[in-house]
């Protein structure tokens, strides 16, 4: 299916909580940090559900219920169901199922979320390879997952026993910083077997599927924080896509981003579903948003103007994406990001 090479960010005459009947957003790096809310997060979902949207929590993280989850966000300020949470757990319990018989045993390298997601679809999960798995499923369990899991799973994938993972991320946030993701302990049981797992969560297929099934969005809005699993799960979706700056995504990783990572909208934080998006406008050479223009120079990206940092860097992404096309822009933009402490 060809695609529209996204060449800027674009603009919305509605509020996005008008424009979409349902925001599909991530949590780490979007509604929290470490456990506590994000700046203008609690007040902003507020509106934007009392206004209609529909709003549901889609997570990579594995390890935590869907009860646990909704728990954790009303007691931060935003009532929450566990039905309005959708996990990478529950989408690989989804692919499991659909390729081993009914009742069939997993195995399971990971918490407490996988085994629940598991059993939801009449699955049985155990501990042991000898324990004849017809799966292997692996999702993140924690800081404290034993080794002897990975020799586990390893131990079964080589004997050939079809290995799934909830999702590939490489990294987590935590309250101290950026720790090893699933994709890390992925990585572990690959290198063991040779082996690749079939996976489930963002930024491919099965997790959008899973999402929209149950939540029945019909125009659905991504609201995330990173590139390669929010944005590009909204591409391989093909839903529109709004990145906030709350968490891993920094100015200079936007500007670079390839095609299948560049966000239909770009805002500070989740006020933005609650306004219009601004035009970005061509202005001679460059291209124009509120007070800022940006163009691409020989070399480097050449910004110019005042005004708020946020229209800066969506002019400065037009500029960026044009230049590119469909590759990822290699011209300098630090100094423009410095002059926007970004």
């Amino acid at each position: 299916m060809s695609r529209t090479v996204r060449t800027r960010p674009e603009a919305s005459g509605q509020a996005l909580s008008e424009a979409y009947d349902t925001a599909l957003l991530d949590l780490d790096g979007v509604v929290y940090a470490g456990g506590n809310a994000i700046a203008h997060a609690v007040e902003s979902l507020a509106a934007a559900r009392d206004g209609g949207m529909h709003l549901a929590y889609v997570t990579n993280n594995a390890l935590r219920t869907p009860d646990t989850v909704a728990g954790h966000l009303t007691e931060l300020g935003i009532p929450t169901a566990a039905s309005d949470v959708i996990t990478s757990a529950q989408a690989v319990a989804r692919l499991i199922g659909e390729q081993v018989p009914a009742g069939a045993r997993v195995l399971v390298i990971g918490g407490e979320g996988l085994r629940v997601a598991l059993r939801e679809r009449g699955l049985e999960p155990v501990d042991s390879a000898d324990d004849d798995p017809a799966a292997v499923a692996q999702g993140y369990g924690g800081p404290d997952l034993p080794w002897s899991r990975f020799a586990e799973a390893s131990y079964a994938v080589a004997r050939g026993v079809p290995w799934f993972a909830s999702n590939t991320d490489l990294t987590i946030p935590s309250g101290r910083g950026i720790a090893p993701g699933n994709g890390a302990a992925v990585e572990v049981v690959r290198i063991a077997t040779g082996a690749e797992p079939q996976v489930a969560g963002k930024p491919l297929p099965p997790m959008h599927r899973e999402t929209v099934l149950r939540t029945g969005a019909r125009r659905p809005l991504v609201v995330g924080d990173r590139l390669d699993t929010d944005i590009e799960g909204a591409f391989n979706g093909g839903v529109d896509s709004l990145l906030v700056l709350t968490g891993v995504t920094d100015g200079a990783q936007l500007l670079a981003a390839p095609p299948r990572h560049r966000p239909t909208y770009v805002d500070t934080d989740l006020r933005g579903m609650l306004t219009g998006q601004p035009e970005v406008e061509r202005a001679g050479r460059g291209f124009r948003c509120g007070g800022w223009t940006a163009a691409a120079g020989g070399e480097e990206l050449e910004l110019s103007g005042d005004g708020e940092p946020v229209d800066a860097l969506r002019a400065l992404c037009a500029a960026a994406w044009t230049a590119a096309g469909e590759s990822g822009c290699e011209l300098d933009g630090g100094k423009a990001l410095a002059r926007l402490g970004l």
